[in-house]
């Protein structure tokens, strides 16, 4: 840049010479006229670099190398203003960077969210999950299994709530599912030997308890059912803990066998206990016995989670869903 000008300089000067000589002028004039041109041009071009330079450093680049010297400058290009992205189907905001700190953050960086992870909320030793998604991942669909599940956790299927008191469980309608279902879910499957082996068990011997303190928070529009808690056996659902719109109550194939809460609000949390033992199935809501169901066999287990009641063929969306939070799960076989 400052060749160019000087370049202009001597142009100009040797023009000068030139013009006064033929105008006529004499030596001193000329000296005089040219220290004046000078003069002027030196201020010219002064005032030229000067506000090149200074709009150079008034303007923030892209480029940090440029705040190398001053640890609390930010590059005004690379400073966002506030916007929102979508990481995991949720939306979070990101703060515009401030003096001292990173100009970008990553959504989870920026999201109000916990960083435990289910297992370190629920004893989930013995259980392994089974998810509304098929990938290339084992199951079909996924399922989770120690030592696996015990760092697991996936949006918004399987997360720690942000209070970090519950894990949320989530199941779609258009969610994928297990064989011998239609509905989709995001559910516990009891285990044994550290969730090394499918845990399998008789009513007719030993005392068998699952006790679940927690809230459905959300229902299919369409078709508003799910499932929270169940006695399965190898084929079928032996008794399960069922809310349709607002009538909480318990079901043993096809039928209500007795009512929980006949006008349940979504978000209430509550405290279920099934004790399996002599041949029969009791149930207790919230300390008080609501059902005495005699029912024996054999190769039972307990399940906990969200059991979505509904699918895209009974007229929900894809993204229609079905939530439980759980705030505690014990089970006890003795």
């Amino acid at each position: 840049m400052r060749k160019s000008y000087k370049v202009r300089y001597t142009i100009t000067i040797s023009t000068i010479h030139k013009k006064s000589f033929s105008l006529g002028l004499s030596r001193k004039r000329t000296i005089a006229l040219t220290y004046i041109t000078v003069t002027c041009i030196g201020v010219s071009i002064f005032s030229i670099v000067s506000a090149l330079s200074t709009g150079a450093n008034s303007g923030y680049s892209a480029n940090t190398q440029s705040s190398d010297n001053n640890p609390n400058s930010i590059d005004k290009e690379a400073r966002p203003e506030s916007v929102s992205i979508q990481s995991d189907q949720v939306i979070t905001p990101i703060t515009p960077a401030v003096p001292g700190k990173p100009a970008a953050q990553s959504a989870a960086a920026a999201a109000p969210q916990t960083t435990q992870l289910p297992a370190t909320v629920l004893d989930l030793s013995n259980w392994k999950l089974e998810l509304p998604v098929d990938t290339p991942h084992a199951g079909t669909p996924d399922e989770i299994k120690q030592p696996e599940l015990s760092t697991f956790s996936l949006s918004p299927y399987f997360q720690t709530i942000l209070s970090g008191k519950g894990v949320l469980f989530q199941a779609n309608a258009g969610g994928a599912t297990t064989a011998n279902s239609k509905y989709p879910r995001s559910e516990l499957r009891e285990m044994k030997a550290g969730g090394s082996q499918k845990a399998s068990w008789s009513n007719n011997s030993g005392t068998h308890t699952m006790t679940i303190r927690q809230a459905i928070t959300h229902l299919p529009a369409v078709k508003p059912h799910v499932v929270a808690g169940q006695v399965h056996d190898a084929s079928d659902d032996i008794v399960m803990i069922r809310l349709e719109r607002n009538k909480l109550f318990v079901e043993s194939d096809g039928n209500s066998i007795g009512m929980l809460d006949a006008n349940y609000v979504l978000g209430t949390v509550f405290t279920v206990k099934i004790e399996a033992a002599n041949g029969r199935i009791l149930v207790s809501y919230n300390g008080q016995q609501k059902v005495d169901f005699a029912k024996s066999g054999s190769g039972y287990y307990f399940k906990a989670g969200v059991y979505t009641q509904s699918n895209v063929s009974k007229g929900d969306s894809p993204s229609a869903y079905g939530e439980v939070i759980i705030y505690d799960l014990q089970v006890l076989h003795s």
